[in-house]
C-alpha cells in the first residue's frame, strides 16, 4: 500500500513539472525564432553578402522546424486538451474547408466559438481579431470584416 501512495505522490509532483518544462520549451523556441529572424533582418539591413543571408535564413528555418517538433510533442503529451467538445455548426450551416481570405458570416464567430489562444498555445491575436473554432480547425478571424487571417487545420482531435 505504501508503494502505491509513494508512486502517486511522485507522479503528482513530476507531471506538472513536465508540463511546465514543455511550456517553457515552446516559449524558448518562439523566442529563438524571433532572434533568428532579427539576425536575418540585421544582415539584410547591413548589406551582408548573399551567403551570410542564406545561412541566417537557414537558421530561421531550423528554429521553426524545432518549434514544430516540440509542438507535436506537446500535443502528443496532452491529447485530452485538444480533444474538445463536439463542434455544432450554426443552424442551417455545415463545415466546408476554407482558406485564408474566406469571409465568414457573423454567426460563425459568435462568442460561443471563441478559443483561448493562451490555453492552446496559439499566437497572440491583434486588436479586432479572434481565434475561432470551426469544425476541428482553429481559424483566426478579423471581427470587423469576417475575413480569415490564419488557419490551423485539424487542430482538435
Amino acid at each position: 500500500m505504501r508503494k502505491f501512495i509513494l508512486t502517486g505522490l511522485l507522479a503528482a509532483t513530476l507531471v506538472p513539472g513536465l508540463a511546465q518544462a514543455q511550456d517553457r520549451e515552446l516559449r524558448d523556441d518562439r523566442r529563438d525564432i524571433r532572434h533568428e529572424q532579427r539576425d536575418v533582418d540585421r544582415a539584410i539591413r547591413n548589406g551582408a553578402p548573399p551567403h551570410v543571408i542564406r545561412d541566417e535564413r537557414r537558421d530561421v528555418r531550423e528554429a521553426r522546424q524545432e518549434y514544430r517538433e516540440d509542438w507535436r510533442d506537446h500535443r502528443r503529451m496532452h491529447p485530452n486538451v485538444y480533444r474538445g467538445p463536439r463542434w455544432d455548426a450554426p443552424r442551417g450551416y455545415g463545415y466546408r474547408r476554407v482558406v485564408v481570405g474566406y469571409r465568414f458570416d457573423p454567426v460563425f464567430y459568435d462568442r460561443r466559438y471563441w478559443v483561448d489562444p493562451y490555453r492552446y498555445h496559439l499566437r497572440p491575436v491583434g486588436v479586432g481579431q479572434r481565434w475561432v473554432r470551426y469544425g476541428n480547425d482553429v481559424v483566426l478571424i478579423d471581427l470587423r470584416t469576417g475575413r480569415v487571417r490564419d488557419i490551423n487545420y485539424r487542430f482538435f482531435f
